[in-house]
């Protein structure tokens, strides 16, 4: 009886991963494909209210000359005075004496 029981665990052992490499060859990608990107050109719809909004309504005349040379002048100092970097070899290293 163990013989048998041996045998059956043996084959079963040798179907089951048989069976799964088979069943990853089945036909299910052409029911896939016909529908590929159905759901992106869904959501990309339910986020239009209005396609056409921009053929009927004015935009608006943006920022002041004067603002947006302010704001360039401003972005550009910002990098003329850069912090120091820390040294990386020092990091977590106290004086001794506590000091």
């Amino acid at each position: 009886m163990k013989s048998a029981y041996l045998v059956f665990m043996r084959r079963a052992a040798l179907a089951v991963p048989l069976a799964a490499a088979l069943a990853g060859c089945s036909m299910s990608t052409p029911v896939w494909d016909s529908r590929f990107g159905e759901s992106v050109r869904t959501v990309t719809q339910a986020q239009i209210i209005d396609p056409h909004a921009a053929e009927h309504t004015q935009s608006d005349p943006g920022m002041p000359g004067h603002s947006a040379a302010a704001a360039l002048d401003n972005y550009d100092k910002s990098f003329e005075h850069s912090e120091p970097k820390a040294n990386a070899f020092v990091i977590g290293i106290s004086k001794a004496g506590g000091q």
